[in-house]
C-alpha cells in the first residue's frame, strides 16, 4: 500500500486570519485538519497546538516503537476501538485538550479557545479516524463518496432528532455553533471509527469552510472527473466562489498499489 497526498488551506473571503491548521505526514500514514476557535489570538493557536500535540504523541507512543503487523485475525476480530492505532489516536487528542485548557486557562485573552479535530491514522491495512466537532472526513470509493465522521454541531443533533430537515439545516444562520471541541473543557469524548483500506481508496479530510458549501454527491462528481492532485484546489476554489465565508482547509489521500 502506497499513500499519495495533497493538502492545501486557504483564508476564505470573508475572514482576516486562518484558524486552520494541517498537517500531511504522508510516510508515517498521519493526516489531520483542525479549525480553531476563540478569535484571532484562541482559534489558530488552538488548532496548531492540536495538531503538533497530536503528531508528537503520536510518535511518542505508536510511531517510534511500533511492534511489527500483528498475524491475521482470529474468527473474532479485535474491534478497531481497541487496535493500538486507535488507543493512541484518541489518548494523543485527549492530551491535546488537556494542554489548550490549561493554556487558555493561564491567559484570559486565550479563555474559551478550542478546536475541531479529525485525524486518519493509516495502520495495518485499516483507516483510523479520530473525530472531534464539525470537520468532516470523508472516503471516496468506487464512484461514491461516504461521510465517515459525525458532525458534533447543534444542527446535525437537531436534523439527526428529526427537528430540523437537511434544507433547513443548510440555510440555518447557527451552522458553525459546535457542542464538542478538543480545548474547551479539560477532557473531552474522542469518536474513533475505522475502516478497512482497498487499492484506489480516496481519502478526504475537510474544515467546515468546505463542507458547509459543497455537498457529498458533489464532491463524488468532481473527484470522478478530476486529477486527484487537482481536487484540493478545485474545492477551495468552489468553496470561494459560493461566498468563503470561512477558512477551507482539504487534505486528500490517495491509496495507490505499492508497485504503481
Amino acid at each position: 500500500m502506497k499513500l499519495i497526498s495533497w493538502g492545501l488551506s486557504d483564508v476564505g473571503r470573508k475572514r482576516d486570519h486562518n484558524e486552520d491548521s494541517y498537517i500531511v505526514r504522508t510516510s508515517d500514514g498521519l493526516f489531520i485538519v483542525a479549525d480553531g476557535m476563540g478569535g484571532h489570538l484562541g482559534g489558530d493557536r488552538a488548532s496548531r497546538m492540536a495538531v503538533d500535540l497530536m503528531v508528537e504523541e503520536i510518535e511518542r507512543t505508536l510511531l517510534a516503537g511500533e511492534a511489527p503487523p500483528p498475524p491475521p485475525a482470529p474468527p473474532v476480530a479485535q474491534v478497531p476501538e481497541e487496535a493500538p492505532a486507535a488507543l493512541a489516536l484518541r489518548a494523543a487528542a485527549r492530551a491535546a485538550g488537556a494542554a489548550i485548557y490549561e493554556v487558555a486557562q493561564s491567559d484570559e485573552h486565550l479563555q474559551g479557545m478550542g478546536t475541531t479535530l479529525t485525524a486518519l491514522l493509516f495502520r495495518h491495512g485499516r483507516a483510523h479516524v479520530a473525530h472531534v466537532g464539525d470537520s468532516r472526513a470523508y472516503l471516496f470509493r468506487d464512484g461514491r463518496v461516504e461521510q465517515l465522521t459525525e458532525d458534533h454541531s447543534w444542527i446535525a443533533e437537531q436534523v439527526r432528532a428529526g427537528l430540523l430537515s437537511e434544507e433547513e439545516a443548510r440555510d440555518s444562520k447557527f451552522k458553525h455553533i459546535i457542542t464538542r471541541s478538543v480545548g474547551f473543557e479539560r477532557d473531552v469524548q474522542v469518536d474513533l471509527s475505522a475502516v478497512p483500506v482497498l487499492m484506489g481508496d480516496c481519502y478526504v479530510v475537510c474544515s467546515d469552510g468546505l463542507s458547509n458549501f459543497v455537498e457529498a454527491d458533489e464532491l463524488a462528481r468532481i473527484m470522478t472527473g478530476a486529477f486527484y492532485s487537482r481536487v484540493p484546489e478545485m474545492l477551495v476554489d468552489l468553496a470561494n466562489e459560493r461566498g468563503g465565508d470561512d477558512n477551507i482547509t482539504v487534505v486528500l489521500v490517495y491509496v495507490a498499489n505499492d508497485a504503481g
